[in-house]
């Protein structure tokens, strides 16, 4: 069995839902000689430093999430993907231990898969998705303040593309604006969703969660 990260035994013992599910996932993945590391503020599992899968807690579900599992054979028709315009990434939802411990042995399967897939350098094709429309509300802020479309527009289209994704996906108008509001701050600073802005992470530009040394730091979103 692989090293326990005593990140994941704290992200753990402090989740709200999910924890037994989590636990039980996490224990059939160290058993097949990944490495844990703590990213993104959930376990990550990876391969001679190429991430492979990561655990994770959603609302009504905890998931088990291959990087690469648009490669995977999938026999079982288990894997799902994340999104719409999800391309590489497929998960496995789960809502109970009893689904995981039926599953063991195709989980199994579906992570050595994914191992080889690593060891062969294999990589996801990319495809041509059509690019996401500003929502009404990006729009409104946009004419109110100029300079914040200006720091817009000056982003790269990866992380544009992140930011109205994530915009767009709020069903409520209350909320996309919201969530406008919270990012503005980052957006003018020229930041990715999910790029660091603490100076901390040792995987830069992204966010490796260093932030949490920080007493008091808070993100602005």
């Amino acid at each position: 069995m692989s090293f326990k990260n005593p990140q994941v035994d704290e992200f753990l013992d402090k989740a709200k839902k999910w924890q037994a599910e989590m636990s039980l996932l996490r224990e059939l993945v160290l058993k097949c000689d990944l490495t844990e590391e703590y990213k993104w503020r959930q376990p990550c599992y990876s391969f001679n430093g190429k991430n492979v899968l990561f655990v994770s807690a959603f609302k009504d579900s905890c998931v088990l999430a291959f990087f690469k599992g648009a490669l995977l054979a999938d026999p079982s028709t288990i894997l799902a993907r994340s999104g719409e315009n999800t391309q590489g990434m497929r998960m496995i939802r789960f809502t109970n231990c009893e689904q995981i411990k039926s599953l063991r042995t195709e989980i199994k399967q579906y992570i050595f898969e994914a191992i080889e897939i690593e060891k062969a350098g294999l990589k996801v094709p990319k495809t041509d998705v059509a690019s996401p429309t500003n929502p009404v509300e990006l729009k409104e802020v946009f004419e109110k303040n100029p300079e914040f479309q200006a720091a817009f527009e000056k982003l790269t289209p990866g992380r544009k593309r992140a930011y109205i994704l994530h915009f767009s996906s709020a069903k409520q108008a209350e909320t996309r604006k919201s969530r406008i509001e919270k990012l503005i701050p980052r957006i003018l600073k020229g930041k990715g969703i999910d790029d660091c802005i603490c100076g901390l992470s040792k995987r830069m530009p992204s966010c490796d969660g260093s932030h949490k040394a920080i007493k008091d730091f808070k993100k602005p979103y």
